[in-house]
């Protein structure tokens, strides 16, 4: 018999256009930005971020289908699939290499991209019945840089708008806005998320306000930001590593509201990074302990069905012995009988 290959995993088709557009968007938004807006990392480093994303991707493709028995997901559709399935590394490289600043260390960004396309091999949780990444990757490369370079920062909020004269400075986020909307309501489904991510944190910013002593309007005037619109309406929506339903994608936003400005109040910088890493954390360790749960409960149910098993078995056996034992001996007065009329007729 031929040996079964397991099944080669395609994103659903509303995925893959919302990755197209993300992938479209973004690579949009760079050009505008080494060319109009000001950006301040030099114009190759975008190459070396989607080189590094690349193959990082595929290489590690390759290993997991060979691991897994299947074909790798770069395969069967020629130049589209590879696209396709390309896209996520895309999206992540060239986020990753917009919002970090390194100086001039080129290795630290290619680090950083390094981490977040392969996280997505390491730190899985099973999802309903499969195992999916639940960190968020370009969020997570930009936080380990964070962590293990103090002096790298988040690129500078002017650089997106530096040489915009102005109004065209609030041209920027109404586009921005207006094309992830659109995208998040048609495509993704992660309006709900983005209602309770901008609700909870202008609640936050009040509160902050009024029991710490915080200007209630400068931490309000965060979210009239290019940086937290891009990262309203591009990270914090990513499909792969956001809850589906309404209310856990509500709460999923709220929580990183919440915990940035728990960040914020401890006086710990960059806080929309660390918040949003935490809550996919806390996410992936909550689908473990569900996992454990269900294994724990279904091998506590098999024992019992075993268990039932064996007592219905032992029922039966008991019940027969008694009428075993009356037939063997009503067999051996036969015998004994039989062999009596022997004796007498000899």
């Amino acid at each position: 018999m031929a040996e079964k290959t397991a099944a080669t995993p395609h994103h659903d088709p509303k995925v893959v256009i919302a990755l197209r557009n993300f992938a479209i968007s973004i690579t949009v938004f760079n050009i505008l930005g080494y060319t109009l807006f000001g950006f301040e990392q030099p114009w190759l480093w975008p190459f070396f971020a989607l080189a590094t994303g690349y193959t990082t991707e595929i290489v590690l493709e390759t290993i997991g289908a060979r691991v897994e028995g299947r074909p790798p997901r770069y395969r069967g559709n020629g130049l589209r699939g590879l696209m396709e399935f390309l896209y996520p590394a895309h999206i992540t490289s060239l986020a990753l290499n917009m919002l970090i600043y390194v100086n001039d260390r080129v290795w630290v960004m290619i680090f950083g991209v390094i981490v977040a396309v392969s996280a997505k091999w390491v730190l899985r949780a099973p999802i309903k019945g499969k195992l999916r990444h639940y960190m968020n990757p370009s969020n997570l490369g930009i936080t380990v840089i964070l962590l293990l370079f103090p002096w790298a920062s988040i690129a500078p909020p002017y650089h997106f708008t530096e040489n915009l004269p102005g109004w065209l400075d609030w041209l920027i986020p109404a586009i921005i806005i207006l094309g992830g909307t659109m995208l998040n309501g048609k495509l993704t489904g992660r309006m709900p998320l983005i209602f309770a991510w901008v609700g909870v944190f202008a609640l936050q910013a009040v509160i902050r306000g009024l029991i710490f002593d915080v200007s209630i309007p400068g931490a309000l005037a965060t979210m009239t930001g290019v940086a937290f619109v891009l990262f309203t309406n591009y990270m914090i929506t990513d499909p792969g590593t956001t809850p589906s339903k309404p209310v856990p994608q509500m709460a999923f936003g709220a929580g990183v509201a919440v915990l940035y400005g728990l960040l914020m109040v401890a006086n710990i910088a960059y806080g929309i990074f660390f918040a949003t890493a935490l809550v996919c954390l806390i996410r992936g360790g909550f689908h473990w302990s569900l996992h454990f749960v269900n294994k724990a409960r279904e091998a506590r149910e098999a024992g019992e069905r075993e268990a039932e098993a064996r007592r219905e078995r032992d029922g039966r056996d008991t019940a027969g012995t008694p009428a075993m034992a009356g037939v063997g001996a009503l067999d051996g007065r036969r015998a004994s009988q039989n062999h009596d009329r022997e004796v007498v007729r000899t």
